[in-house]
């Protein structure tokens, strides 16, 4: 009989990762059928799972912080209740709760999806599980904010350090004797506990201060090339009262744990303007400098992470994970650091805490199986459930937004109606997991133009400063970019520099430092995105398309058909090419 086991992540980025026999069968975010960005409680995810079985072997439930939520009457928590209304499984016993261990979820993910046989994890979060802890004879909460993990087959994740933070001041704390308390490990690691903002914590600072909610943080990244040195700015990590580690000083970056942190502008006389509401804070030249120091200085440690895991591990591969992963300009940087030190790293894509959900569904499924084979299942992101619907079902969704159908159509139809000037959305087969579109959900556009950004900004109604990626044929991306060392970027996990005279070719994706997200494609990966490219090629000479995720700021990635089309409706966005009906769709809002 087949295995059938559900990882659940609940908090922000909540999900599903469905597992059979150890291959996943879908993975899904809930803001993909909700509708709400970054949502969780992915009630609507766990329905889903009625659509490949009935039945669970195992539930495991992941998540970062005391649940308070009960079922009525029956009581227990709700993820629970809800598996056992839908009879996926029928009690307790199937259940494994792995609360305690957010950081480890997060390394559990990255590490079997990265085909290594061993590795140390570096796992670099906001503030991940809730850790209550007895500081000076009284109980205190506290949260992981950064973590090394050494993993290897079949489920063996050993903490190696861990940097706790809380709400303090603690004085006269006794570190040492504190690590014994450390609920769910041994307490033989390194433990650093203060009343810092972490890493993520202090970027997160940053973002508020720069006028967006602490969790979009990629915006600051998108910020900080307009930024340049400043000397009125202290420095955000620093070394603190005599310590052997640099965090944050509190009385500039004020942590407000769990959620968030906030910049303490007037300890430091860091100079405001006056600012007005509605002001566009990113034109402040304050803002574009905070944003550009919180990058390269966080960037700065946690490479020192990585060298500190390497020497504590004896690995010389690293996995990182955590929301920082995501942080593709620091991604890039490490491979220039790193070149002569002989270390292997694999950054995991889906490392916001959607992962975590992936992450705990293998980890149990190895512990169940004691299997040590590796399946290195990284290289596919194409894991959410399949939406490729009769062509009935999308002529009637199609007029009920007042489109029009066109049959019979190519990926040749497609480009040429970008060599046209139009905005080309793609929409195909199994959406991809994590922040990244890929070429299942992608909005498409020829990277020639030369206001190409401002004018998909506007149509996407997103910031000014937002860059765009480029899909590239595997075979040309050498020439195109500098690769430092890579073979591949098929993930989307790098900002590259292109190479001296491509920013002339494409300006509507190199970005203002010169770099560009880039998504190298193989015609194995995706044939039909691959097919576009290439077709795009011949005419050009041009062997990239300008890509963007299929969605309009603020919204998720487009998960349905219908989600698709009424995206057209609501923008100024016409086209929509679906390969498996062969058709192109056109909604006009004039």
């Amino acid at each position: 009989m087949s295995q059938w086991i559900a990882g659940i992540a609940r908090g922000h980025n909540g999900g599903v990762c469905l597992l059979k026999d150890g291959e996943i069968v879908f993975a899904i975010e809930e803001e993909r059928l909700s509708r709400k960005k970054y949502d969780g409680g992915p009630f609507a995810s766990i329905v889903k799972i009625l659509e490949y079985t009935d039945k669970l072997d195992y539930l495991v439930i992941s998540h970062t912080q005391p649940d308070t939520s009960r079922v009525d009457f029956s009581g227990g928590d709700v993820y629970t209740g809800l598996a056992m209304k839908l009879k996926l499984i029928e009690d307790d016993n199937q259940v494994f709760m792995m609360d305690k261990w957010h950081h480890k979820m997060h390394a559990s993910c990255a590490f079997y999806r990265s085909g290594f046989d061993s590795a140390c994890a570096v796992i670099v979060d906001g503030a991940g599980t809730f850790i209550p802890m007895n500081i000076n004879g009284q109980e205190e909460m506290t949260w992981e904010l950064e973590s090394i993990i050494k993993c290897s087959y079949p489920a063996n994740f050993k903490t190696l350090y861990k940097h706790q933070g809380g709400r303090g001041p603690w004085p006269g704390t006794n570190i040492k004797d504190l690590a014994a308390d450390r609920e769910g490990e041994s307490g033989d690691f390194e433990l650093i506990l203060d009343d810092s903002a972490g890493i993520v914590k202090a970027y997160e600072a940053v973002t508020q201060y720069c006028g967006w909610q602490p969790i979009e943080a990629g915006k600051t990244m998108g910020l900080f090339p307009y930024g340049k040195p400043n000397d009125e700015i202290p420095d955000i990590y620093t070394d603190r009262d005599g310590a052997k580690w640099k965090t944050t000083d509190r009385n500039f970056v004020i942590p407000t744990y769990p959620n968030g942190a906030i910049i303490n502008t007037g300890r430091y006389g860091v100079l405001e303007s006056d600012i007005e509401d509605g002001d566009d804070l990113t034109l402040l030249q304050n803002r574009r400098d905070m944003a550009y120091a919180v990058q390269t200085e966080s960037q700065q440690m946690v490479l020192d992470l990585i060298r500190k895991a390497v020497k504590m591990s004896g690995e010389k591969n690293v996995v990182i994970s955590g929301g920082y992963g995501l942080n593709c300009v620091a991604n890039y940087w490490y491979l220039e650091q790193l070149k002569d030190e002989d270390i292997n790293i694999y950054v995991e894509p889906i490392s916001n805490d959607a992962g975590t959900a992936m992450g705990a569904a293998m980890l149990v499924h190895h512990v169940k199986t004691n299997s040590s084979v590796n399946r290195g299942m990284g290289e596919s992101l194409y894991l959410g459930p399949v939406q490729e619907e009769e062509i009935g079902i999308v002529e009637a969704i199609v007029e009920k937004y007042n489109g029009v159908v066109t049959y019979n159509k190519t990926s040749k139809d497609a480009v040429d109606l970008i060599m046209n000037g139009n905005i080309v959305t793609l929409f195909q087969d199994r959406c991809e997991n994590g922040p990244r579109a890929l070429g299942n959900r992608s909005i498409l556009f020829d990277p020639r133009t030369q206001d190409g950004k401002d004018y998909v900004n506007s149509v996407k109604h997103r910031e000014y400063f937002r860059p765009f990626a480029g899909s590239i044929l595997h075979e040309h991306a050498h020439e195109w970019f500098d690769m430092r060392g890579l073979e591949e970027s098929p993930h989307m996990m790098y900002a590259m520099n292109c190479r001296p005279g491509v920013e002339e070719k494409i300006p509507a994706i190199i970005h203002v430092d010169g770099t560009c997200r880039i998504q190298t494609v193989k015609e194995h990966q995706n044939p039909v995105y691959y097919e576009m490219i290439k077709e795009f090629y011949d005419q050009t000479g041009v062997p990239i398309l300008f890509n963007t995720s299929f969605n309009l700021g603020g919204e998720p990635l487009v998960e349905t058909i219908d989600d698709a089309v009424r995206t057209l409706k609501d923008s100024d966005i016409e086209y929509l090419y679906i390969p498996h009906n062969g058709i192109i769709i056109e909604v006009k809002n004039s």
